[in-house]
């Protein structure tokens, strides 16, 4: 029996689940001027911490009955049997018959972790290793290009999980980052994208990283080659290849045909999905940029969130009641939306990150037995760093008709010290969890002499959940530990949800499509289309106007 064969009985008809619908319609109208006027203690009663992340979660429309019941949930559908099983190496993406080990990524050397009877932890630390020779070798200009000069930028070509996560985290350690050096990222395959990305660069100084497992990605081989392109143009040898392009495959064959050397290519697993993997190889640009020594404090942070994840009681447990309360607004309070509201401007690609991380693991229909779910799985993510965000979307957040759970995400400690500004950064920071708990009544605004008319319109409702991380500084290791914490809060939704978090064949059948679409668009003749009026019709629309 697999750890998913253990809940027969439906969702929504586990006894917690029942329980937790009850609780809701006695709580679910409470406002949390209430909540926190019952209990002078709330804040310190609703919060946990683990090394330097403090999470205050007593503005979330709860009680410690909400949490006790939300425990049992997770008791009930055996987070903990679940936790133990991926951590374990036991095949638990069942679709693709895998096992899911990005928590092997950051595992020390001295561990052991089975797969299919092979300590896997050997190999990672192989790769790294590796890396580790090749990203000094750059950054100290004793990798010459084709014409003897060293590098000076690196261009990081690769698409989802494989482009999403360096770019964030690259952005978020800016600071530690090796600043003589440029630093690109192409994903996109509008030609866009890569002509901006190399237009003001010398060939002669400039590395390309290809990230594609089977190295056969269509975005991903179309940039390469067009990079193959520019720079055999520019430098007049196609033998320069094998000095300014490096790969991060596992497709030995397609490597060497492109023209890498294969001595310079980096493998990863089929045990590590994309969105999993930028603390693999997948990070290389990342090594280059940040250097070996923070890379490895990137992966101790990676590490420690894992060890709490693994080991503290749930009640205590960072990513499980984070996880827990995104459930409750998501199959309870019927919320859409979560907002991911980072107070850091180099955090500015989180959400970004978050988005494929969440909706490419939970956003599922189907439980792991086969059956269509009769409830939601993942909320929308989406966010912006604040206090961009105020004067964009938090008008709808404050008084909106949706209800949007948000967690913000703040530094004791400023990176760059500048006057008053990071003290001003975090009074808006404090300033807007508290306006969006508390709000403002109908009689403070009357009491502020505002003319009857506009009353209303100056009123703020206030009772919109949200879970304050402070942490006392962005440095590499927090990052590893914020990574891995939502990482494991998508863990903890998938396992309660009843969904596989690590397969993703809903981005499948656009591919297969666009490959059977993409000859008819390039055709000279005009093709015989087979597809629906409408597509159809746009097809030969787009001929005629290209062509004109």
């Amino acid at each position: 029996m697999t750890t998913h064969d253990k809940n027969t009985t439906s969702l929504t008809e586990q006894p917690a689940w029942k329980a937790l619908e009850q609780h809701y319609k006695t709580i679910g109208t409470i406002h949390l001027r209430s909540l926190f006027a019952d209990d002078p203690q709330r804040a310190e009663r609703f919060s946990a911490e683990f090394d330097d992340i403090y999470l205050d979660y007593s503005k979330n429309r709860i009680t410690a009955e909400t949490l006790k019941l939300l425990i049992n949930l997770a008791e009930e559908c055996h987070l903990r049997d679940r936790i133990d099983a991926m951590f374990r190496g036991d095949k638990i993406n069942i679709t693709e018959n895998r096992s899911v080990l990005h928590t092997a990524l950051r595992a020390p050397r001295d561990a052991k972790i089975m797969v299919d009877g092979v300590n896997v932890v050997p190999e990672v630390h192989n790769v790294l290793d590796k890396m580790t020779a090749f990203a000094d070798q750059v950054r100290n200009g004793e990798w010459l290009g084709f014409t003897q000069k060293p590098i000076r930028n690196v261009v990081n070509i690769g698409i989802g999980g494989s482009d999403l996560g360096p770019v964030m985290a690259y952005e978020a350690l800016k600071h530690y980052s090796k600043r003589d050096m440029t630093f690109r990222f192409v994903s996109n395959v509008d030609g866009t994208d890569f002509t901006e990305a190399v237009h003001d660069l010398d060939a002669a100084e400039t590395l390309f990283i290809v990230s594609s497992k089977t190295f056969t990605t269509i975005e991903t081989m179309t940039n390469a080659h067009s990079a193959r392109a520019w720079l055999i143009k520019s430098l007049g040898d196609e033998q320069a290849v094998s000095r300014h392009f490096v790969a991060v495959s596992t497709n030995t064959k397609e490597v060497e045909k492109f023209g890498i050397d294969t001595a310079n290519m980096f493998g990863f697993w089929d045990w590590v999905g994309g969105r999993y993997s930028m603390d693999s190889a997948i990070g290389l640009s990342n090594m280059i940029a940040i250097g070996p020594h923070n890379f490895k404090l990137m992966l101790e942070g990676f590490l420690a969130m894992d060890e709490h994840f693994r080991s503290v009681p749930l009640g205590k447990n960072l990513p499980v009641i984070m996880g827990l309360l995104s459930i409750w607004y998501n199959n309870f309070f019927n919320a859409q939306t979560v907002a991911i509201l980072p107070y850091d401007q180099y955090l500015k690609r989180f959400p970004a990150y978050l988005q494929q991380l969440t909706m490419e693991s939970n956003g599922k229909r189907i439980t792991l037995d086969g059956q269509v779910v009769n409830y939601q799985t993942s909320p929308i993510y989406w966010g912006e760093p604040g206090t961009n965000g105020q004067h964009s979307f938090y008008q709808l957040i404050h008084q909106g008709t949706k209800l949007i759970p948000c967690d913000f995400i703040g530094f004791a400690q400023t990176l760059n010290p500048a006057g008053v500004h990071h003290d001003m950064l975090m009074a808006n920071f404090f300033a807007q969890t508290e306006a969006l708990a508390f709000g403002k009544t109908r009689e403070q605004v009357q009491a502020e002499g505002t003319a009857d008319w506009l009353v209303p319109h100056r009123v703020f409702e206030g009772n919109i959940p949200t879970n304050t991380l402070l942490v006392k500084r962005l440095t590499p290791k927090t990052l590893g530990m914020l990574i891995a914490l939502y990482e494991h809060i998508v863990f903890t939704q998938g396992v309660i949800w009843r969904v596989d978090s690590f397969d993703q064949w809903g981005v499948e059948l656009g591919k297969i499509l666009a490959k059977k679409i993409s000859p008819e668009l390039e055709s000279e003749t005009e093709p015989e289309l087979k597809h629906d009026s409408s597509t159809n019709t746009l097809i030969r629309r787009y001929r005629k106007m290209k062509n004109k």
